[in-house]
């Protein structure tokens, strides 16, 4: 009996450790899986998954923790954007009119770098969203806002038809936090979507 005992023993201390191997493998590919699935609904899927993919870990199946690092990662793009921009219109050979117009894209990089902010910081304050729609509804409206002055930005090159060298890496620039900012808004939607309270 007793050394029947202590062969259930073994077998399950056997059992624990082959979980204990399995587990962080199956663990990871479920949260990796599920940032694949979440980013399906954006409109630029594969830039979703691999900008999230390297957080999985932290993430986990996390709707609000996928949300707040779609926003953080797209922060700080727009701050090297930003910083890039900045030098950019700093380009002695710019005309006038290009110069306004890098100038101008520097002032919307500058108040979508707030508002992303403002979002972060807005989110991270959710607890029960449930209870929180005007938070959460705060954040969509401040991640919208930033994207319509990155969209302020390009349409400020293409209205005086500016392609230059300058104009054009510039709007690369733009157009990756854009994609960001695009993505980080559909996952706050997603998870705004899934914490609205039943129906009476």
């Amino acid at each position: 009996m007793e050394g029947c005992r202590m062969h259930i023993l073994v077998l399950s201390l056997a059992v624990f450790q082959l979980f204990n191997h399995i587990s962080p493998c199956t663990a990871v590919e479920a949260n990796t899986e599920y940032i694949r699935t979440s980013c399906k609904g954006s409109r630029y899927p594969d830039v979703c998954y691999d900008s999230l993919q390297m957080y999985a870990g932290e993430i986990k199946t996390c709707p609000k923790t996928l949300a707040l690092t779609a926003l953080n990662v797209t922060l700080e793009l727009s701050k090297q954007a930003q910083m890039t921009v900045k030098k950019l219109s700093e380009t002695k050979s710019l005309s006038p009119v290009e110069t306004k117009a890098m100038e101008d894209c520097v002032k919307e990089l500058s108040a979508t770098e707030k508002e992303l902010k403002r979002s972060k910081v807005e989110l991270d304050l959710v607890v029960d969203p449930s209870n929180s729609r005007m938070k959460i509804s705060n954040v969509q409206t401040w991640v919208s806002a930033a994207l319509t002055d990155e969209n302020t930005c390009k349409d400020g090159f293409a209205d005086h038809n500016l392609k230059g060298q300058v104009e054009i890496e510039t709007a690369n620039n733009i157009k990756k936090v854009g994609h960001l900012t695009s993505i980080a808004l559909t996952l706050i939607n997603n998870y705004a979507s899934s914490t609205k309270p039943p129906m009476p």
